[in-house]
């Protein structure tokens, strides 16, 4: 059973979506925040609209078996593309437990250091495993301080339903952990490398294995 499913998922393509994929929006949307009142969590709300907008403009990982959805994530930068977030992490109900998240963080991990390579990159999270994929990655926990002051990125956390906790502490700590990936810290630099060689090794053992179409070119970041 254990390697039948494991075939199942390496049969997912993992892509960066663009205006053709806006079709699965609302099911992205449905697909979080069902997630969030399973586990009880908050979850910064976002409209048809905005996660339509970053499909266009090539921030979105999506995770497709044929034409069925399966899972999620986006990227957005922030600060004058100083700071960029990976955000909305999701997989669909009969597609979890089979290694597809972490198989989504990773494409968009890469996609975001493609496109802002000289970038920090950042999560706020309440999830373990996510957590536990940020450290694989080369992430560290920080204070709330060491992320973007951008207040546009703030407002986003307008819908959670932790707010409160948020403005009740003058933004110094919520429910979620504040992790950082520094590309002038050699040891996030380390850390990502290991994790290439490791999922490189990976893949090349997957016989059935989906590559990630990632064909982004870098985007300047101010000096």
């Amino acid at each position: 059973m254990k390697k039948e499913q494991e075939t199942e998922v390496y049969d997912i393509e993992v892509m960066v979506a663009d205006e053709s994929h806006e079709k699965y929006v609302d099911t992205i949307l449905d697909t979080i925040e069902a997630a969030a009142k399973v586990r009880g969590t908050g979850i910064a709300k976002r409209s048809h609209e905005y996660v339509a907008q970053k499909m266009r403009e090539g921030k979105v990982v999506i995770a497709l078996s044929g034409d069925e959805f399966a899972g999620f994530s986006y990227i957005e930068s922030w600060g004058n593309k100083q700071y960029v977030a990976t955000s909305g992490l999701i997989v669909a109900d009969r597609f979890r437990n089979r290694g597809l998240a972490r198989r989504i963080k990773h494409a968009a991990f890469q996609l975001a250091r493609l496109r802002w390579p000289k970038a920090k990159l950042f999560s706020l999270t309440s999830g373990s495993a996510v957590m536990k994929m940020n450290t694989e990655l080369g992430y560290f926990p920080v204070t709330f301080a060491d992320l973007t002051d951008d207040e546009a990125f703030w407002r986003g956390c307008n819908g959670c339903v932790n707010h409160d906790v948020l403005t009740r502490t003058q933004r110094r700590y919520c429910i979620c952990t504040a992790m950082l990936f520094d590309p002038d810290d050699e040891r996030c630099l380390m850390l990502e490398k290991l994790c290439n060689t490791f999922v490189k090794k990976d893949a090349r053992r997957k016989t059935a294995g989906a590559g990630v179409k990632i064909n982004k070119k870098p985007e300047k970041t101010p000096a």
